[in-house]
């Protein structure tokens, strides 16, 4: 009988197995594939539980000591994130089933098959509240992104459920440790939710240093195709509004007024949910296509489409600078992805890129929706012929002592070791009929 702690890893929406680029992809896959991974090098086993739409089996062997659990519930095919909410009380009940029915095949009977939850996004937070109270177990959670941030630069655009901001304050009350990614996180969970500091931790998202490697920029350019003597700006990320590639074009004019006819500048942008460009699969590159004529900039800018995570790396080498200026950003992973490949970041001084760039060292800090600001940034690159490769150096030490994902998952076991040593795990009895309500206790319920 394996000794090795076994963890409840819930993420609703954002499984290790889908595909990254689209509206729910993104930073929370990456997340909880590199999280769980590494934690199994640590010496857990990890369940990963996520909502299934009727195509995948039930338990997918993913990695060693790593499963992803598919709870099929709602009807099948994808559904939004934010369109999942009335189907967590069913969530929470497959959850208690599936692990019935580890408990049934484990020779321990009557013990809880799980030492500790970690909950990932809002929803599975109150899956893990939920379960707590019915398997007495500890929970830590990440919220990833919070409502107030949300609703703040969204508006009326924000498509959260209304109970969103009620249930995290819930959340925050109930749950053991919370693991904010970066002080900017830990304050807001201060002042805008009232959090106890004590059950705060600072855990950062982290960076695959073997796929994200520097390449010499004149061998990317070539196997990219790209002119080798142009001022090259890439984006790599998600075409959504929000991200600000907008703001990146609208720059654009502003840098090419100060460079003159002297040197060719062009974007490099990468992203979408199809291979092409597509306007029609992906709206946000149909509005940049515009706005990029509006402004006489079109020859100028590249849009390449999703490309495969193994070839980001030749991307952000390609480029002289990478740039990255969203209205917010909880945390953000492409910086740490653009400094592991030893370029600087010209990123907006919000969320967590002001915590993962250091202003004047691995790269610039500027508003966002600031075009001016950021052509100035950028024109700094541009006449500075050294000061991208100096950041540069420096962006990939600061990613190697800081923000690798083994060092990540080393601060997250900590917390678990914390939280197992301070709640020995009880001996609890599953509920034959798991179909409660929230709230509604099940203890002894055979």
């Amino acid at each position: 009988m394996s000794t090795r702690p076994r963890v409840a890893f819930i993420s609703e929406h954002a499984g290790p197995l889908a595909a990254l680029g689209g509206e729910d992809s993104g930073g929370q896959n990456v997340y909880v594939a590199e999280v769980t991974r590494n934690l199994a090098r640590l010496g857990f086993d990890v369940d990963i539980f996520v909502r299934g739409d009727g195509s995948q089996p039930t338990v997918v062997e993913w990695s060693p000591s790593v499963r992803v659990i598919h709870l099929q519930v709602g009807p099948p095919g994808f559904l939004p994130k934010d369109d999942l909410w009335p189907l967590m009380p069913a969530f929470r009940d497959a959850l208690l089933a599936f692990a019935r029915g580890q408990v049934r095949r484990s020779t321990r009977a009557r013990r809880s098959p799980y030492a500790l939850i970690h909950s990932n996004f809002w929803m599975s937070g109150w899956v893990a509240v939920e379960l707590k109270e019915r398997l007495e177990l500890p929970v830590a959670h990440i919220f990833h992104a919070t409502g107030v941030t949300k609703r703040r630069y969204q508006g009326e655009a924000d498509t959260s459920p209304d109970e969103r901001i009620d249930v995290e304050k819930r959340i925050i009350r109930e749950v053991d440790r919370i693991l904010a990614q970066c002080p900017a996180e830990f304050e807001e969970l201060l002042t805008e939710y009232g959090a106890d500091p004590g059950k705060i931790a600072i855990t950062p998202a982290g960076v695959d240093l073997q796929r994200f490697r520097p390449m010499g920029r004149l061998a990317a350019r070539a196997e990219l195709g790209l002119d080798p003597d142009a001022f090259t700006i890439v984006y790599v990320g998600r075409m959504v509004r929000r991200k600000g590639v907008r703001n990146i074009l609208r720059a654009l004019p502003f840098l090419l007024a100060a460079a003159g006819s002297g040197r060719a500048i062009h974007l490099l942008a990468v992203g979408g949910e199809s291979a092409e460009p597509d306007p029609a699969i992906t709206p946000e590159i149909g509005a940049l296509q515009t706005l990029a004529a509006e402004l006489g900039v079109t020859e100028h800018v590249t849009f390449t489409g999703a490309r495969p995570p193994d070839e980001l790396y030749k991307y952000y080498s390609a480029g002289d600078v990478v740039v990255t200026t969203p209205w917010y950003e909880p945390f953000g992973l492409t910086p740490l992805e653009a400094m592991a490949c030893a370029r600087p970041v010209v990123g907006a001084a919000v969320g967590g890129i002001q915590y993962t760039v250091r202003d004047g060292l691995t790269g610039l800090l500027v508003p966002p929706r600031a075009p001016e600001q950021l052509a100035a940034a950028l024109r700094r690159f541009l006449d500075e012929k050294r000061l991208a490769v100096t950041m540069g150096m420096a962006a990939r030490a600061r990613v190697e002592k800081q923000f690798s994902w083994p060092r990540v998952a080393e601060r997250i076991a900590a917390v678990y070791r914390g939280l197992m040593s301070e709640q020995p795990r009880p001996v609890v009895r599953l509920p034959r009929h798991p179909s409660t309500q929230p709230g509604e206790a099940v203890y002894g319920a055979d």
